[in-house]
């Protein structure tokens, strides 16, 4: 497909919308995660109704791996990541989103909202529920049991993203708080190494399947990446605690969102 004809299907409106969507997904995302659930539901709307499952997926995966990538430099700069998480985590994840993409486009576009939505509630009551869980980072697990821990992680979540993919980073982050002991600020600078991984194994996939809107995903691209690097920022000006809340915040405006694109689909 030629590069300017994706933008031509497109209103001048529309094409301002998903830009705008994407800065403030950068920014969420490189706060807290979950950017995807900003942008992809945008993409998903702004798109031609006729647009494949892979090419809403692979378009997302074009802007945020831009926006992931700065953001992850900014934190790697200011905490560093440990060696024994990133390399399982890395590695496992990579995998698991190239094997999640391969499938992703068996996955009918009505079916997204009504997944994500459950996946959120549950992680949403979880945190909340939890008021001091992940203010403070202490490990709980070290040697073998850490690395297979972080595998599995990276495995799973890094599945989850190339299957679907919204709210990816705040999934990595969450669970690695809740299994590793992790605080939030120290939990996100390696779901962002660990996400970025994650964008390239599914963009990779879905580029050899020509899904991909290059021109489209990389003017969102820029947009994702100013958003991502004013983020990180003020994530690691403000520490831990605000990162909980804007967690929380997020979670709870998204699950309203997909909640009543769901009940759209029921009716």
């Amino acid at each position: 497909m030629p590069l300017l004809e994706p933008l031509m299907q497109l209103s001048t409106l529309t094409l301002v919308l998903l830009i705008g969507a994407a800065f403030l997904a950068g920014w969420v995302d490189a706060v807290v995660g979950g950017g995807g659930l900003i942008q992809l539901p945008a993409l998903l709307t702004g798109l031609p109704a006729d647009s494949s499952t892979g090419t809403v997926l692979g378009t997302n995966k074009f802007a945020s791996a831009a926006g992931t990538a700065v953001s992850a430099a900014t934190y790697v700069r200011r905490v560093t990541p440990i060696a024994a998480t990133v390399i399982p985590l890395v590695i496992c994840a990579l995998a698991g989103s190239a094997a999640g993409a391969a499938l992703a486009t068996f996955i009918p576009r009505a079916w997204m909202s009504p997944i994500v939505l459950i996946a959120l509630i549950g992680v949403g009551t979880y945190t909340l529920l939890r008021p001091a869980m992940g203010l403070v980072h202490q490990p709980r697990h070290q040697g073998r049991s850490h690395v297979l821990r972080t595998g599995a992680i990276g495995g799973g979540v890094g599945f989850y993203d190339g299957i679907l993919g919204p709210g990816t980073g705040s999934f990595f982050i969450i669970a690695m708080v809740v299994v590793l002991g992790y605080g939030f600020l120290e939990a996100s600078v390696h779901a962002k190494l660990a996400n970025l991984t994650t964008n390239i194994g599914a963009l990779l996939v879905f580029g050899s399947q020509g899904e991909v809107w290059w021109l489209l995903g990389g003017v969102m691209a820029v947009a994702n990446v100013a958003g991502g690097y004013l983020g990180a920022r003020l994530a690691l000006k403000l520490g831990s605690g605000f990162v909980r809340i804007v967690f929380l915040v997020v979670l709870g405006a998204l699950a309203a969102r997909l909640a009543v694109d769901s009940l759209a689909l029921l009716g």
